[in-house]
């Protein structure tokens, strides 16, 4: 692949994948940036191409046909689907796992099955494909331990994850996940977990097989209302760095549940190529891996992608071309906060088709980023598409001032039934 003059496709259609698509087109060795799909907000950065990130053979068609040097996807689901292998087949320059590395994130039963395999510290878990035992072996670790943790085998889209303190509450989640089939085929197996406690932290990586680069360590707020209430969603904000994970504990995580992994999938003939992202919490045991995913995290990304004082295209390049260990990105010596505003209802139902104004403002602010997520383009103007509709971040000096900035551009963005947390980064301002 060329290093300089880039054609570069992002897929997917998040806000995620707009930050992706912000660092690269702000490159200097970037000539285009493409967006399948893309949304309203990518749309200002270069051309959407409607094609379903589902769709493989017409994603690499595309790819081919437009002589894209450099494809990055954001969602999991086509990784685990085997795009990566696609592109690969074809020849074309692909940053993302193939999928035999992707089903670390496609199968928690694999995952957890590697990290006993590689010595990873994790909760204790059982896994089944009947109702009824993986009832009664919930309704066992409630009564033990006070509290379980059930999760669908495979992809939900971050919403398969149900903590539970109760017996009820643990029937109710085998319930939407293996008879209401909440999450489709996903459902086929589930998880039945100890239920960990302590503080959570995402530890994000870019990994050529074992040679890596580490992102700083981000905090995900995961429930929909503040103070860590109502349901999982796919992440309503963050923070960077962790506190509670020094740089010492940082190493730690890196040499405690990322390395062994990658070496593990070495060792298999399958190495990993692209983010490898931990999640863990820190426990009064230690650290102890919550669950691997294939991918930039979302809001994650959008936190960390601005603090990156490197060239972003030349990192993916290095990766792309065996060179990782060239590289020595630097990161904002500051805080960095998230704050995801969503549509209301969400992760439930809610409407959408709601114009959406003020992002002009509000990323016109020093500091501030505001990546479109669930938006599209309805005569010219953004409307509301989706549940997390933006990500608003902002940094500064400390905590307190990234956190008082993205509350202000939050109050400069307005649609109709508007959700967000107002609590992100709260306890360390």
């Amino acid at each position: 692949m060329r290093e300089s003059d880039l054609n570069v496709l992002v897929i997917g259609s998040g806000g995620r994948e707009h930050a992706l698509a912000s660092a690269l087109a702000a490159s200097p060795l970037v000539r285009r940036v493409t967006c399948m799909p893309g949304n309203a907000g990518m749309a200002s950065l270069g051309r959407c191409v409607p094609v379903s990130v589902k769709d493989s053979a017409a994603i690499c068609a595309w790819a081919r046909e437009n002589a894209v040097d450099l494809a990055v996807c954001g969602p999991e689901v086509p990784l685990i689907n085997g795009l990566g292998d696609a592109f690969l087949a074809e020849g074309i320059p692909f940053f993302g796992p193939l999928a035999a590395g992707a089903r670390l994130e496609g199968s928690k039963v694999f995952a957890k099955q590697v990290m006993r395999e590689a010595g990873v510290p994790t909760g204790e878990w059982e896994a089944f494909e009947e109702f009824e035992s993986a009832l009664a072996a919930a309704a066992r670790r409630v009564e033990r331990e006070g509290g379980v943790v059930v999760k669908a085998d495979g992809e939900a889209a971050g919403k398969g994850v149900f903590v539970c303190s109760t017996a009820a509450e643990a029937e109710a989640a085998l319930r939407t996940i293996m008879i209401d089939r909440a999450f489709g085929a996903s459902g086929d197996r589930v998880l039945i977990e100890e239920r960990l406690t302590g503080q959570e932290a995402s530890v994000m990586v870019i990994a050529n097989g074992e040679e890596i680069i580490a992102m700083p360590p981000v905090q995900d707020h995961k429930r929909a209302y503040d103070n860590d209430e109502g349901p999982n969603t796919g992440g309503m904000g963050c923070y960077c760095p962790v506190p509670a994970m020094p740089p010492e504990l940082h190493r730690e995580a890196i040499e405690r549940a990322v390395m062994p992994v990658l070496q593990w999938m070495g060792t298999k003939g399958t190495p990993y190529f692209g983010c490898l992202y931990a999640g863990l919490m820190m426990t009064s045991d230690g650290l102890k891996v919550l669950e691997y995913n294939c991918r930039f995290g979302d809001p994650e990304t959008q936190v960390v992608l601005p603090m990156l004082q490197a060239d972003f295209a030349s990192i993916l390049v290095a990766a792309v071309r065996n060179r990782l260990d060239e590289m020595r990105p630097k990161w904002y010596d500051g805080c960095g906060v998230c704050v995801v505003l969503a549509s209301g209802g969400y992760p439930g139902k809610y409407p959408v088709g709601f114009p959406v104004e003020g992002v002009d403002e509000a990323s016109g602010m020093d500091g501030v980023s505001v990546f479109q997520a669930g938006t599209a383009l309805d005569g010219g103007r953004a409307v509301t598409s989706g549940g997390r509709v933006l990500s608003v971040t902002a940094l500064g000096a400390s905590f307190a001032d990234a956190r008082a900035k993205a509350y202000e551009a939050c109050s400069r963005i307005r649609f109709q039934n508007q959700h967000f947390r107002k609590d992100i980064g709260a306890r360390l301002s």
